[in-house]
């Protein structure tokens, strides 16, 4: 059951008055009230947000930054407009023997890297090691377009030798963009 308040007039504050309130909301309707827009968001507002879900298995061997798969796109609506990246990106460094393997992984806005990180892993017995790394990294871009923006995510041996895995086994890695009002 809806409630409803009928009310004439109020009294000001101080009881030195009345405030009339006949017809004073009649015909307003939603239409009539103003767009809240990006333009008028404050700085520090998220403007949207996307989303993408990646399952599709990457392997590399090399000491050569290679493309994992997992991307993102984003259109910003001011130039003025930050991005936050957020990667979730589950790794498995796989190697044939127990001695310490260091890893590299990075956020790249179109081919430029904007944030880089790296991982150094190590397993204990057995003559086949794997072990997990992760990718994680967030970063508040300024790409200061426009344009449609493609964020990915490259990953590489940096010493010794040994294969990484993202997406392995049909798990999943998200990368998150938000549109920050600048």
């Amino acid at each position: 059951m809806a409630s409803k308040i009928k009310v004439d007039q109020l009294e000001t504050a101080d009881g030195s008055g009345t405030i009339a309130l006949q017809n004073q909301l009649s015909g307003m309707t939603t239409a009539s009230l103003p767009a809240l827009g990006s333009a008028q968001m404050p700085t520090g507002s998220v403007l949207q947000v996307v989303e993408n879900v990646y399952s599709t298995a990457s392997q590399t061997g090399t000491q050569t930054m290679t493309d994992t798969g997992l991307t993102a796109t984003i259109t910003p609506s001011s130039t003025s407009s930050k991005i936050l990246v957020m990667v979730n990106q589950p790794l498995t460094v796989s190697t044939d023997t127990s001695s310490s393997r260091d890893i590299a992984f990075s956020i790249c806005r179109g081919s430029t890297e904007i944030l880089a990180g790296t991982g150094d892993a190590k397993a204990d017995t057995g003559t086949t090691h794997r072990y997990p790394a992760y990718n994680s990294l967030k970063k508040l871009d300024s790409p200061n377009t426009t344009s449609a923006v493609t964020y990915k995510t490259r990953f590489k041996v940096n010493a010794g030798s040994c294969d990484i895995f993202a997406q392995q086994h049909g798990g999943s890695s998200t990368m998150i963009l938000m549109e920050i009002a600048g």
